[in-house]
């Protein structure tokens, strides 16, 4: 039934919100557990390191499990983990308790990340069209949830470890309430209106292929994984390097004030949550080799223009050009490891979101130890070199599997005989 699919969608915009407000509660509490706990910056970028590692083990676990369990039980599991763990780092009484309990969180995060990733390319199968970015941008949705109730919380004088608790019990809740909608398995769709039979992998959009042909997971497979790994990898430390010196940018290389160069990191957050809300529509039309391609481009020449100019009001420019061209990039690349081999979409989503979670973490500390060798304006040219290679190698989407014909009116085939 179509609204048996529709009800998936809207349990997986649920989850990737879930986990926006859980990783986004973290963040706007750090400076008051940083207090608490009574360590400086760098004892912090240290345990930050920590939950870093914990969420690239969950994604690695979570990848495998997902495929051989189901998102259907991994998701829930892990949003109910990652919420209840949240409390955790604002109980933490000294550096010690805080390292484990980053550990945890960044662990369940990384689990709820990559099986709620699956899921989605699942999701986007079925409904035989691209979706996959409206998911991503709802992702900062939650970020503004959690800033609101942290908002609201400090003006009724609730303590972090207090709202923490809060906000956990709240998404505990929903992870398990909205577990029923999801669906109970690899959502290969029901004979597609060309004869196809149900589980056939769909053929490459742009490769030309017939449909219902198979692609074999051959080595050249195994390759395209790990060259979306590497991509991923280069866009998502383009991401990181914006979300750490974009203010910093503004504020020490063109003296700009500090209440100007906070919209830096605002400009481009809201460029890409814009972009993410039309890439489907863009990757439906033009397929996603254009968006990878031309995104990746427009975002190489938004850090260019923003390193090069000397002009806040141009660097806010490209800064916005930055976010609009990664928005669709990273969603098309978890797509198309996902749609690779569906009844591996977990693994496949884990190996690249994994790889280029790495790059995430290591963007800001790439870009600072250039500024030791260079300004840091200069140091920004990197992200310019990465973004055109990636825009360079866009046509390996050519030969990635993507969502079989449009079939919103059918109920997607359960794996492994599950019922809904």
């Amino acid at each position: 039934m179509e609204h048996r699919l529709r009800a998936a969608r809207v349990a997986t915009y649920v989850y990737f919100v879930l986990c926006g407000t859980l990783m986004g509660a973290w963040v706007v509490h750090i400076p008051a557990v940083e207090s608490r706990v009574g360590i400086g910056h760098a004892a912090l970028g240290g345990l930050l390191v920590l939950l870093g590692l914990g969420a690239f083990a969950g994604m690695r676990a979570a990848g495998s499990l997902t495929d051989r369990l189901g998102a259907r039980t991994v998701v829930p599991a892990s949003g109910a983990l990652c919420a209840a763990s949240l409390v955790l780092p604002g109980l933490a009484p000294n550096p010690w308790t805080l390292a484990g309990a980053l550990l945890v969180f960044g662990f369940a995060n990384g689990c709820l990340d990559v099986s709620m990733n699956a899921h989605a390319v699942h999701v986007e199968q079925a409904y035989g069209r691209p979706v996959m970015s409206g998911f991503h941008a709802t992702f900062s949705v939650g970020g503004v949830i959690a800033a609101g109730a942290a908002a609201a919380a400090a003006a009724t004088g609730l303590g972090p470890a207090a709202t923490l608790a809060l906000l956990g019990a709240a998404g505990l809740a929903v992870a398990l309430l909205t577990a029923r909608s999801l669906l109970p398995g690899t959502a290969a769709p029901a004979d597609a209106p060309d004869g196809t039979p149900a589980g056939a992998p769909a053929a490459p959009a742009d490769s030309g292929a017939p449909a219902g042909s198979a692609a074999p997971a051959d080595h050249g497979a195994r390759r395209r994984i790990r060259v979306l790994a590497v991509l991923a990898l280069m866009v998502m430390l383009s991401e990181g390097a914006a979300n750490d010196w974009s203010a910093l940018h503004l504020k020490d290389v063109l003296g700009a004030p500090a209440s100007t160069a906070a919209f830096a990191y605002g400009t481009y957050a809201a460029a890409m949550t814009v972009g993410r809300l039309l890439a489907d529509r863009f990757a439906a039309r033009h397929g996603a080799t254009a968006v990878l391609r031309y995104g990746a481009a427009t975002a190489a020449l938004g850090i260019t223009v923003a390193a090069l100019t000397p002009w806040v009001w141009a660097a806010f420019l490209g800064w916005a050009l930055f976010g609009l061209g990664l928005s669709g990039c990273v969603p098309q690349l978890f797509s198309a490891a996902g749609h690779a081999d569906p009844a591996a979409a977990g693994a496949n989503v884990s190996r690249v979101a994994g790889l280029g979670y790495l790059g995430m973490l290591a963007g800001p500390a790439v870009i600072g130890w250039l500024t030791h060798l260079t300004a840091l304006n200069h140091a920004f040219l990197l992200l310019t070199l990465l973004c055109a290679t990636a825009a360079a190698s866009a046509g390996i989407l050519r030969g990635a599997a993507r969502p079989a014909a449009a079939t919103t009116d059918r109920v997607p085939a359960p794996a492994g005989g599950g019922t809904p």
